[in-house]
């Protein structure tokens, strides 16, 4: 196993000798940097920093750490986060009725390829129980209907906190999420990752296979984006096409939908996990 090592994503507004300064920062606690990446948006005056660098040898104990970040950023006047590589989040997987993406995660999960733990799955419908606990999670069936759909979140929001869920992943989860609910997560520590069926901006809400096919369009896709009060506009993470051409039906479409469906939600989770995603300002600056 490679060594652990922290790293820290800052915002701050630009001026010179930012990257001097936080790598200067890092050598002078004994660190060794293993990745380093900025960005500057001329437009908004930020500078944006991932810094990733070795836990061995540095010189600030592990619980140090996050003060000595804190007392960084301030001193820029900035927002600093920091993770540590040998966290393995736990994330609980929201699901309808289609499968591969819930199969394409929890078997990536497995072979090693995505660091987190997936003990819950949750479904507005029982279709999917044995695929799940196949794979180790708990499968929990929250029927949602309109009447009642504050009470089955409530229950969803008590299944998140009961299994300790930092990250939720709808995967192909076909209901839209509340406001409420969505405020509750953000008084927890979980975060929310969906993917759409479509190349956004085009095509958002219902159907857009169908609407696509209509348009006669030669490329689709799938989005995956952070989970915010409107309706698939959150911060793009990840997106992945596929051409198509005027012999593909509708089911062709959605046959070869389903691929950049499980690409572009595999993808976005992990470049999640490896903390290579920033957000600002609604957008994202994804450090690959």
């Amino acid at each position: 196993m490679s060594v652990p090592s922290a790293i820290l994503q800052l915002i701050c507004p630009d001026r010179p000798g930012l990257v001097s300064e936080l790598s200067g920062w890092v050598a002078a606690n004994g660190g060794n940097i293993r990745h380093a990446d900025h960005h500057t948006d001329l437009g908004a005056g930020l500078f944006l920093s991932r810094i990733e660098w070795a836990l061995e040898g540095f010189g600030l104990p592990r619980q140090s750490i996050a003060p000595a970040v804190a007392a960084l950023a301030r001193r820029l006047d900035g927002e600093g986060l920091l993770h540590f590589s040998d966290a393995i989040p736990r994330a609980a997987i929201f699901v309808s009725r289609q499968e591969h993406c819930l199969v394409d995660l929890l078997w990536r999960v497995r072979a090693g390829e995505l660091p987190m733990q997936v003990p819950l799955v949750v479904s507005n419908h029982p279709d999917l129980r044995e695929l799940a606990e196949g794979f180790g999670a708990t499968y929990v069936h929250v029927p949602v209907a309109a009447a009642d759909k504050e009470e089955a979140e409530a229950a969803q929001l008590a299944l998140l906190r009961q299994h300790g869920i930092e990250l939720v992943v709808l995967a192909k989860y076909m209901q839209v999420l509340s406001s409420d609910f969505l405020e509750a997560l953000g008084r927890e520590p979980a975060q929310v990752i969906n993917i759409h069926h479509s190349f956004l901006p085009a095509f958002q809400g219902a159907q857009p296979y169908q609407r696509a096919w209509q348009r006669g369009v030669k490329l689709i896709g799938a989005t995956a984006h952070y989970v915010t009060e409107e309706l698939d506009g959150g911060p793009i993470i990840e997106q992945a096409t596929v051409h198509v051409s005027h012999r593909d039906e509708v089911e062709d479409l959605i046959r070869k939908g389903r691929d950049t469906e499980r690409l572009a939600l595999a993808r976005a989770v992990r470049l999640h996990l490896r903390r290579q995603v920033m957000v600002y300002r609604g957008r994202t600056a994804v450090f690959d």
